[in-house]
């Protein structure tokens, strides 16, 4: 099963070779990722960590670098002594670490996983643990950590339905990444039954809670409101309704409802941040579609603009900062069945939230916060509609789901302190093993 797989992973390679000839010419900074990805890693982001027996977390893109923030920050309280590698797949994910990430003494893009590939860039730094966020298990990476005798410990580990089904697949080679891994720092009961029914020892699977609920990159000042909502040039408006995360098929619900909603409160605006802001220029024609002005929030910072009633979000990694600025959020993803995105970063602003049905990828934040009432579940443009007017005539029930999704974040922080405690006893557990070794 290992030999299809790295036959797979180089024909795939070989295939893609003129993409990536192609964006390594037409897009910015994909060179770079590209030689990263291969192993070349710059010398002054390897000398702060290789050889140094750093702690090596990898977080793939945007949303584990999220869940990887607070982690790192407990890893430099408790374990100072160590220095901290982060490594990510996509150019979104290295971006938003490198904006919210200050603790981490280097930065890379992981590398692809070859059979020599992966032996050789871990051979080269030789970290002292490595920790792969959710579950980003790589089979050929995990191989070169068995063979340098490095320890797995996945933190804020998450299985979805999908990865179930997707690593059915694996099964030659599951067990092997499975048995790598020493310990299984679950978000969830759920996650934690899904990686043991997958193969993972029981005894090595505890239940941390989801480290997204300590994060503290998103918290901004009054000042920092101001400041975002000058720049938008929608200072002077109320209400604010923000959709974060959307995705294609979402866009003409919301434009529909806000356009309805504009009909009762003449002065709302809406703040849009589509999942791949590569759409911007499409979102901003579908908006146009219902008559509707939209501008893009780099152009309003750029100079500043009147006359729009929508800004295009089309930044990365302003998202969890922006929400902020929202009288009611609308998280996306979850109108269509793509399976939702993070609550957590509203909620940690105290916002009122909707969401769509589909949200099997965040199931059991969603059943936490909807068990509350901390959020309201809509199928479709009617009740979106429906939802956001009873919201914006009733301050009470405003402020009562507001005050819920604070309560929710205050009482569930502490996973990521609790990932360092257990880092802390398994390099604890190793040095004893070593002494014991070389005193046998």
């Amino acid at each position: 099963m290992q030999f299809l797989y790295n036959l797979v992973a180089l024909l795939l390679v070989v295939l893609a070779l003129p993409v990536f000839i192609f964006r390594t010419f037409h897009e910015a900074g994909f060179a770079e990722r590209l030689r990263q990805s291969f192993g070349f890693l710059p010398e002054d982001v390897l000398k702060p960590v290789a050889q140094k027996k750093c702690i090596w977390l990898h977080a793939a893109s945007v949303g584990e670098i999220v869940a990887a923030s607070p982690i790192v920050k407990e890893f430099r309280r408790e374990l100072p002594e160590y220095p901290i590698l982060v490594s990510v797949v996509t150019a979104s994910g290295y971006a938003m670490a490198k904006r919210i990430i200050k603790d981490a003494d280097s930065i890379i893009y992981f590398p692809l996983d070859l059979p020599w590939l992966s032996t050789w860039v871990v051979g080269k730094i030789m970290p002292r643990v490595f920790l792969p966020v959710e579950t980003e298990l790589w089979p050929n990476f995990l191989k070169a950590a068995r063979r340098y005798h490095i320890p797995v410990m996945m933190v804020n580990g998450r299985i979805s339905d999908k990865s179930v089904k997707r690593y059915h697949y694996l099964r030659g080679i599951l067990s092997d990444m499975i048995g790598t891994v020493v310990k299984f720092c679950m978000q969830s009961k759920i996650d934690a039954q899904y990686i043991i029914e997958l193969g993972a020892d029981p005894s090595r699977v505890i239940v941390t809670g989801n480290t997204k609920f300590d994060q503290t990159y998103t918290d901004v000042s009054d000042d920092e409101k101001q400041q975002l909502l000058d720049e938008m040039g929608i200072a002077n408006h109320h209400p604010i309704l923000l959709a974060g995360s959307t995705h294609k098929g979402e866009e003409e619900i919301i434009f529909a409802a806000f356009k309805a909603v504009k009909a009762q409160f003449a002065d709302a605006r809406l703040v849009l941040a589509p999942r791949d802001i590569m759409r911007a220029d499409e979102v901003i024609h579908l908006a146009a579609g219902f008559e509707l002005t939209a501008k893009r929030r780099t152009i309003l910072q750029e100079q500043s603009g009147t006359g729009h009633e929508i800004v295009i979000l089309d930044t990365i990694g302003e998202l969890g900062k922006v929400y902020s600025i929202g009288d009611i959020i609308f998280v996306g993803g979850s109108l269509i069945p793509h399976g939702g995105h993070n609550i957590l970063e509203p909620a940690a602003h105290g916002k009122p939230i909707l969401i769509g049905p589909h949200m099997h990828n965040f199931k059991d934040t969603y059943a936490l916060f909807s068990s509350r009432n901390a959020c309201l579940t809509v199928t479709d443009v009617n009740q979106l509609v429906e939802k956001v007017l009873e919201l914006l005539n009733n301050d009470p029930l405003r402020q009562a789901m507001a005050n819920e999704t604070l309560a929710i974040i205050k009482e569930n922080r502490g996973a990521a302190h609790a990932s360092a405690l257990h880092l802390k006893g398994l390099l604890a557990q190793c040095q004893n093993k070593l002494i014991r070794r070389r005193n046998g």
